[in-house]
């Protein structure tokens, strides 16, 4: 009796696992359209992507909100544009934030860089209207006719249909396809914060064609190529890699841009959230109008210091050779070029040995290392606060009062986050004291200053691959 219990059970268990194989499978191979998008995005049909970007305590009605917002929003602009059967497609790209290797890519250095939860996100389909057209939530929507993309047209520069033209010069230059959609996005890339809010749209854009045209086969790294080019050519800004190729890879990104043109990737898999950590940013509110001689003057110097060694950058100068000359360095150089020169050498080795924590599980080491690169930055590489308005330390205070705060705790690290002078701090911080922290942080520079973040493990994405 027992036994023909146990194989009815068995039976039934059976039954069931094939009927959840069967409803698996017909999930996957549901097309979306104009007719059954909105529907699908409320029953759940993408819940496992969401988990899969977003984890499993994230707000689900939130989520659901959201995409559902910007579907609604692409198919009342874009719908009379498709018939029943045109695919849609959801994508998304996190933003990023850099770890260790502060203000080193732009002479060829070494860069460790995270993607975090936040992203911008998109719903597109193909057309045949012969030109991309790109609505972004806040902003008038973008056209640009693929055809003759290579052509730089200097009314464009500093917008974003510069950005669009450029992905499809990049992409037509490297033999791949281009063609025509619509795309409406929406983003919580905080801007102004150092999180890359614009290299994320450059490597929407290029997810996109890659996808919709190319099935998707095109490497991260060579898309966040192409983004850069889009910036630099189209686009008018000199900008590096770094934000581009952490905002197309995911997780954590370790880069070395010894090799510009071909930089060496290396993604890592290791969670902070496993070590019962989170990474918030604080956002101190700091004017950023009139920084670019302060931002320009780092690589300045720096190359400055190169040149003095007859070389271009000074990746391809060592920390000795520095040393050495210092004398000769302050005269002709100046003291500031000198401190700065060796912060990038300091800097280019510690990410390596950050790497290397990651690659051991080495929670402590790491944190070390953190705290060691916002040393470095303050006291060497110098870009706190600017010279032209001591009064305003935003960064120093905010760093100063995390350390307040957490250093009774112990086991926490900060740092200036991104290009500096303005802007944000980087702190991670175990969760049990995040609380305390946000709080002193949003009395001082406003409500709603700290973001509390994750690392998230996937780069640009097409959702429905995710299911």
């Amino acid at each position: 009796m027992c036994a023909i219990i146990c194989l009815h059970t068995l039976k039934a268990i059976q039954q069931q696992c094939m009927i959840l194989l069967i409803t698996t499978k017909t999930r996957k191979e549901i097309t979306m359209n104009k007719n059954n998008l909105l529907q699908s995005i409320s029953d759940g049909h993408y819940d496992k992507a969401f988990i899969s970007l977003y984890g499993d305590d994230a707000d689900t009605n939130s989520i659901h909100s959201r995409y559902h917002k910007a579907a609604s929003e692409f198919l009342s602009l874009y719908g009379h544009l498709l018939d029943d059967n045109s695919e849609i497609c959801l994508f998304s790209v996190p933003g990023r934030s850099e770890i260790c290797g502060n203000h080193t890519d732009h002479n060829h250095g070494c860069v460790l860089a995270a993607s975090i939860n936040l992203d911008i996100i998109a719903v597109a389909a193909k057309t045949n209207t012969g030109d991309i057209r790109i609505k972004s939530e806040g902003f008038n929507q973008d056209v640009v006719s693929v055809a003759n993309t290579d052509v730089v047209n200097p009314d464009e520069k500093y917008k974003a249909s510069a950005i669009i033209r450029g992905m499809c010069d990049g992409f037509n230059k490297k033999g791949l396809k281009t063609g025509a959609f619509c795309a409406y996005t929406t983003s919580n890339v905080l801007k102004g914060s150092g999180l890359s809010s614009s290299a994320a749209f450059e490597v929407m854009v290029g997810n996109i064609l890659n996808h919709l045209y190319n099935e998707g086969k095109e490497d991260p790294v060579e898309i966040a190529k192409i983004s850069q080019y889009a910036e630099n050519v189209h686009f008018g800004k000199p900008c590096g890699l770094m934000d581009q190729t952490a905002c197309a890879v995911g997780g954590f990104v370790a880069i070395d841009f010894q090799q510009p043109q071909n930089p060496k990737v290396e993604k890592l898999s290791f969670d902070i959230a496993q070590h019962d950590y989170s990474l918030c940013i604080i956002n101190t509110g700091g004017n950023h109008a009139d920084l670019n001689e302060d931002y320009a003057s780092v690589p300045a110097e720096m190359k400055a210091v190169a040149n003095f060694f007859g070389k271009d950058v000074l990746r391809q100068v060592s920390k000795a050779e520095i040393i050495a000359n210092a004398k000769q360095l302050r005269e002709n150089c100046g003291d500031r070029a000198f401190l700065r020169a060796v912060h990038f050498c300091n800097e280019n080795a510690l990410v390596q040995k950050q790497t290397q924590s990651l690659k051991n599980n080495n929670m402590q080491e790491f944190l070390e290392g953190v705290n060691l690169s916002g040393l470095s930055s303050i006291s060497k590489l110098q870009n706190i606060f600017t010279v032209k308005n001591v009064k305003e330390q935003g960064l120093a205070l905010a760093l100063a009062l995390a350390g307040e705060v957490l250093d009774q705790y112990g086991n926490c690290a900060y740092r200036v986050h991104g290009g500096g002078f303005a802007g944000t701090i980087q702190v991670f911080c175990k969760n049990g004291y995040v609380n305390a922290l946000t709080s002193a942080m949003n009395g001082v520079f406003g409500q709603n200053a700290s973001y509390v973040l994750t690392i998230r493990q996937h780069g640009a994405v097409k959702l429905e691959n995710l299911l």
